[in-house]
Order: structure tokens, then C-alpha cells, then sequence
């Protein structure tokens, strides 16, 4: 990528009465380069950290959570910026700051349970539409 702005650089500087074309497709070159980074790396990350966020702010008691560390438990109580949760068969209760928490198991089930029910209907409605077209 380097090297073809470089080439770019030189073809501007070799020609001598295009000073005002050779800017204005520096400046093109500049906004595409800038407009590619963005969809191609910011934007993702935002939707991302936006999901991890929905993720936390939901998370209820009696979720199954795994943390960061890869601790996986129940959630026993949750607070504004901290939950506790429950893990292991002693029952042990450890306190997590809720930007911990990576995935939400049981959030996870609903959405598939809900994915599943949305093409089950779908599937059924498809069929109810393709025996009126056969009557």
C-alpha cells in the first residue's frame, strides 16, 4: 500500500503543470484510504463493543455466564457496576465487575430459541402458501 502512494507521490511530482490535479487526487486517494480503515476496522469494533455492552446491561439473576477469566457460574445478585456469582458444586460465591462477564450463556439459548421459532414460522407459512397456490 506504501509503495503505490509513493508511486502516486512520484507521478504527481514528475508532472509539472498538473499541480492542481495531482493535489485533488492526493486529497481523494486520502478520503478513500480513510473511508476503507473505517469500514473496515472502526466500524466493527463499535458494533462489537455495542453487542458486549447490550450483553452486560441484560444480564439478569439466574444467568449462566462465563467471565473473561473463564470462570463459568449463575448469576446470584446483580448490582449497577458488579454481580456475584454462583460456581462449583460448593456453591462458592465470587464478585465479578460486570465488565468481566464475556458471554451470557442463557441470553444466548433465547435468541437461538427465538431464531428457531422465526424459521419454524416461516417454514410453516411457506407451506400454507404453496398449498393455496396448488388448490
Amino acid at each position: 500500500m506504501t509503495n503505490f502512494i509513493s508511486l502516486l507521490m512520484m507521478n504527481n511530482a514528475s508532472g509539472e503543470g498538473s499541480a492542481a490535479g495531482g493535489s485533488a487526487s492526493m486529497i481523494i486517494m486520502m478520503v478513500v484510504l480513510f473511508a476503507a480503515m473505517y469500514f473496515f476496522t472502526i466500524r466493527p469494533q463499535k458494533k462489537q463493543q455495542k453487542k458486549e455492552q447490550e450483553i452486560r446491561e441484560s444480564t439478569q439473576i439466574g444467568d449462566e455466564i462465563t467471565t473473561i477469566g473463564g470462570i463459568c457460574g449463575k448469576v446470584v445478585s446483580v448490582k449497577d457496576d458488579s454481580i456475584v456469582i454462583e460456581t462449583g458444586s460448593d456453591r462458592n460465591k465470587i464478585k465479578f465487575m460486570k465488565y468481566a462477564i464475556q458471554t451470557n450463556h442463557t441470553a444466548n439459548e433465547k435468541i437461538q430459541a427465538e431464531r428457531e421459532a422465526a424459521r419454524a414460522a416461516a417454514a410453516e407459512k411457506k407451506g400454507k402458501k404453496s398449498k393455496k397456490d396448488e388448490e
